[in-house]
């Protein structure tokens, strides 16, 4: 009896909110139904398409639940439903120009649920493109030319230890976690100046956690990956408050920073009216950038090392290009000319980045009511934009599925069709700081080995960052 009534206490609550909604959504849905929507299904009631999408996630092949609706609806823009909200696909290069042209005018950033759980100050702010408008400016002012350069001496040495450690006494890894692990090691020095390896060990632990959870179905009941996810960041927000109080006593006593980095930043930058950022926000500022650096950067890494054991002459050219770096200097330590030089690696990352986008895309909210490629698009409605509906179209990239890395020579891909950083006025800030990273890592790891897959036929998982379902198992073979 006592398990039936506990059931029921659970239960109820989800059923009245889940009719609630439903209620509210055909309410606000029937407003729009003489108007001229984009075609298209939104799926179940409150479930929408999303399970559909993490279905195609799971095989691997996202990009084909976006090109089954543009080919039955319409290949500017369809409507769909995802994590709960009526919500806009716009495709194409068009399509992407259109959302990142048009922000704060028609769109504005919107945040799922999700993040603003995970984040609370994010889902309690008023203008969220204020905020956002705000840390965009921050991270760019970070991240000036000067600091990028003297971050690629600090990763080069991070590389070096990372590789000294865990990889030159193996002969066989597994390199998504080890990926994982170094860029977390790099952001916890970069952001934070943080070297300790046990303090970065209690900030990566919690980590791990919640980025396995904070993309699953936003249900936050004892023992769900949600629920775990929250609880994770909770105890990472507990560790940075008390760092950014040590710091703000450290302030106090000596009246400067004793570095340069994330932290201090967010600790000192003020607004116009002269205040600072609370205790609380810092923190999940913070948070917010690590969880916005870590998985990109580590799955482009992770599958750069799996394409050059597919692809033999594509991991020749790069060794070759990185040999002749080293050859041309007195000393194998590298620096910003170094990293500007390395184009084909480069072309390598960017193919591997289009065929497997780290990102899955963005979503933006109507401000107002307006028209597109002749649709009505309903203010409040969420839009979505996507790297799946360019970066496989043989209008953009011909021989689509073919790994070509040649294809980013001279004047490259179309404006706006390759979207794995944004695009133009909405072009990730973070892009050379994630570059410089990637590229200083891999060039460190093929001068040391090559290497072959130990399970030729390992499946990606996007779930919805791209995985390998095995961690990637390789067998090295140090250069003698």
């Amino acid at each position: 009896m006592d398990l039936l009534l506990l059931c029921m206490l659970i239960i109820l609550p989800i059923l009245s909110y889940i009719a609630l909604k439903f209620l509210f959504h055909n309410s606000k849905t029937s407003k729009h139904n003489n108007a001229n929507l984009p075609p298209g299904s939104t799926g179940w009631p409150l479930i929408g398409e999303t399970m559909k999408l993490g279905m195609f996630g799971r095989l691997g092949i996202p990009e084909s639940f976006y090109k089954e609706r543009m080919k039955k609806y319409s290949p500017q823009v369809f409507k769909t439903s995802l994590i709960g909200e009526k919500t806009v696909v716009f495709c194409g290069a068009a399509g992407n120009k259109f959302l990142y042209s048009n922000e704060n005018k028609l769109v504005s950033m919107f945040f799922p649920v999700n993040l603003s759980k995970v984040l609370p100050h994010l889902g309690e702010v008023n203008n969220v493109s204020e905020v956002t408008y705000k840390a965009r400016n921050l991270l760019v002012n970070f991240l000036k030319h000067e600091y990028l350069q003297d971050c690629v001496k600090i990763v080069d040495e991070l590389a070096r230890k990372h590789l000294d450690s865990k990889w030159d006494s193996q002969k066989e890894v597994k390199a998504l976690p080890l990926a994982k692990e170094f860029a977390f090691e790099v952001a916890c020095k970069l952001f934070l100046s943080i070297d300790d390896p046990s303090i970065i060990q209690g900030i990566a632990k919690p980590f791990h956690v919640l980025t396995a959870g904070i993309y699953s179905i936003p249900v936050n009941l004892p023992g769900t990956a949600f629920n775990k996810a929250i609880k994770a960041a909770s105890l990472i927000r507990e560790k940075l408050l008390r760092i950014i109080k040590e710091r703000k006593e450290h302030l106090m006593a000596e009246k400067s920073p004793w570095s340069h980095d994330l932290l201090w930043d967010l600790i000192l930058v003020a607004d116009d009216d002269g205040k600072l950022l609370s205790e609380l926000e810092i923190a999940d500022d913070t948070l917010a950038f690590l969880l916005a650096s870590q998985d990109a950067i580590s799955t482009t890494i992770t599958l750069i090392v799996k394409s050059l054991a597919e692809f033999h002459q594509v991991y020749q050219e790069v060794l070759k290009e990185q040999n002749s770096i080293v050859q041309e200097k007195e000393s194998s330590e590298l620096n910003w000319k170094d990293v500007q030089k390395m184009k084909y690696l480069w072309n390598v990352a960017s193919e591997v980045m289009r065929l497997m986008p780290p990102s899955q895309g963005g979503f933006r909210e109507a401000l107002v009511d307006f028209s597109y490629s002749g649709f009505f698009i309903p203010k409040g409605w969420k839009l979505y934009w996507t790297p799946h509906t360019t970066h496989k179209d043989p209008q953009y990239f011909p021989e689509p599925e073919k790994f070509d890395p040649s294809r980013y020579d001279g004047a490259g891909p179309v404006p706006y069709s390759y979207v794995t950083f944004g695009g133009g006025p909405r072009m990730c800030p973070a892009k050379d700081f994630a570059r410089i990273i990637i590229l200083v890592f891999v060039h460190n790891l093929v001068r040391r080995f090559h290497w072959e897959k130990l399970l030729p036929n390992e499946k990606i998982l996007v779930q919805p960052v791209p995985i390998m379902a095995s961690g990637l198992p390789v067998r090295l073979h140090p250069h003698i």
